[in-house]
């Protein structure tokens, strides 16, 4: 192999490791392998799948992808991306969440979006700042089309960058992870916060001892969370969270 084909290899299993946190090893692993690509994907099965098992030994859980629970992953690409983990706790609050949320108003689905990775604290979550210990999840927020509430409905196939129009209290700066994306606003659908829902899920994790954080866009606070003080602005250095509700313990 050259160095040139060898350095390409290296540089595309660490995107995928960025990406995925193993996708990295089962590419490097499959250039051993006569049929390159059907051994990437069968490496990466197993490697998936492995840690479905293993990484609850190390303290980090899945969040399932599909169920007919409450609380569900907003796309499968979370979960085939490994980015669907957290701590059992931020699980359980998670769940108790939605279980509420479905009691008071039925139907009621509430997405999860990015977790965590499924091994090692410390290694990150990217573009995220944060999530790289387990005890951080991102909320999707409640959507409604002229008041109809959708259940299992976001903006935005992933749930993020369809952001909120609202006030900012941050300054033009570079670099910066607060991308605005205005090319992107007009190809999402013209839907809403749905505001009861997103009141009750901001008072019932407001109140939930396990929770110690929320990160929440100031004109989003100020209109649905009724100044609970775990709701907080995230800093001007961190990407906006006028499309996602970001929780913590």
């Amino acid at each position: 192999m050259s160095l040139g084909r060898a350095a390409l290899h290296l540089v595309l299993a660490a995107v995928l490791t960025v990406l995925t946190q193993l996708g990295g090893l089962a590419w490097l692993l499959s250039r051993l392998f006569r049929r390159k690509a059907l051994a990437f994907a069968v490496l990466y099965a197993g490697l998936w799948l492995a840690a479905l098992m293993i990484a609850p030994i190390f303290g980090r859980v899945p969040i399932a992808c599909h169920g007919e629970g409450p609380l569900g992953m907003r796309s499968w690409v979370f979960c085939l991306a490994n980015r669907n983990y957290v701590a059992p706790g931020l699980k359980a609050a998670a769940e108790d969440m939605a279980a509420a949320m479905a009691q008071t108003y039925p139907g009621t689905v509430t997405l999860a979006l990015d977790g965590n990775f499924p091994f090692l604290n410390g290694f990150p979550l990217l573009p995220h700042l944060s999530h790289k210990d387990g005890r951080k999840l991102d909320l999707a927020l409640y959507y409604a089309d002229q008041g109809r509430y959708l259940p299992g409905r976001t903006r935005s196939l992933l749930g993020y960058f369809a952001f909120e129009p609202g006030p900012s209290v941050c300054p033009p700066r570079f670099p910066t992870l607060r991308w605005d994306l205005d090319w992107l606003q007009p190809l999402w659908p013209d839907y809403a916060p749905e505001p009861a829902r997103m009141r009750l899920a901001l008072r019932l994790l407001s109140r939930d001892p396990r929770i110690g954080k929320i990160f929440l866009e100031p004109h989003l606070a100020a209109k649905f969370g009724s100044g609970a003080s775990k709701i907080r602005f995230q800093g001007c250095a961190a990407a906006r969270h006028d499309d996602h509700i970001h929780i913590q313990l």
